[in-house]
């Protein structure tokens, strides 16, 4: 009996969806580097594509009939990553974020959680007020609400309050959202100085009027 013999696992090729003969429509509109577009067969713009050492590359699938472009597969690829990257950098998660107080909580502890509240607000995310009440607290519930509806006047400047405060179970919560940024406002024109005619009465007479000045008789 021979001994097994250890070969290393085959690679399973990765088929490239709507590339070459991967492109499942019977025809394209191809597009191609001299700048010509044609309504050809699949088959006629993958060959076109390949003699001019491309891949053709459907860039528009749901158009009647898909769009096909001639370009080198890999630097549509890197293309691509690049452009999804920049999508990605330019995209904001709005998340919530959750601040927990007790309806006792100090001055200093308060202060505190009001920075952090003020500063996820400025970085566009919504903040949760919560007010936690443990054993005989919760006959104290105005205490937790009066807390919130604070915290909430306080966060004017960079918040607001999705409505008052709730109570459910043994915790009360608002939630406050980061005010819309103001568009910039628009910069008036200065008016321009009127400036005034050479003659403002029409029936005077002199230099820049049409009637030539009057010699006053001469007396003998």
């Amino acid at each position: 009996m021979y001994p097994p013999r250890n070969f290393p696992p085959r690679r399973v090729q990765k088929i490239r969806e709507n590339v070459n003969e991967a492109i499942r429509a019977p025809q394209v509109r191809a597009v191609f580097p001299d700048g010509s577009v044609d309504v050809m067969p699949t088959q006629a713009a993958v060959r076109r594509a390949q003699e001019m050492g491309l891949d053709l590359i459907v860039i528009a699938p749901t158009a009647d009939p898909p769009v096909a472009k001639a370009m080198d597969y890999g630097q549509w690829q890197y293309e691509k990553k690049k452009k999804d990257h920049e999508a990605k950098k330019k995209q904001h998660v709005i998340l919530v974020k959750e601040i927990k107080f007790r309806p006792n909580t100090d001055d200093h502890d308060y202060d505190f959680k009001k920075k952090n509240a003020t500063r996820f607000l400025k970085e566009g995310n919504r903040v949760k007020a919560v007010v936690q009440f443990r054993g005989r607290e919760i006959a104290h519930v105005d205490l937790g609400q009066k807390l919130l509806q604070r915290f909430s006047a306080d966060l004017k400047e960079v918040g607001l309050a999705e409505g008052n405060p709730k109570l459910e179970g043994r915790n009360a919560h608002v939630i406050i959202s980061p005010l819309k940024k103001d568009a910039p406002a628009k910069v008036k024109e200065p008016s321009k100085p009127v400036i005034p005619s050479a003659n403002p009465n029409p029936g005077a007479s002199g230099p820049g009027s049409g009637t030539p000045p009057q010699t006053p008789p001469a007396t003998h």
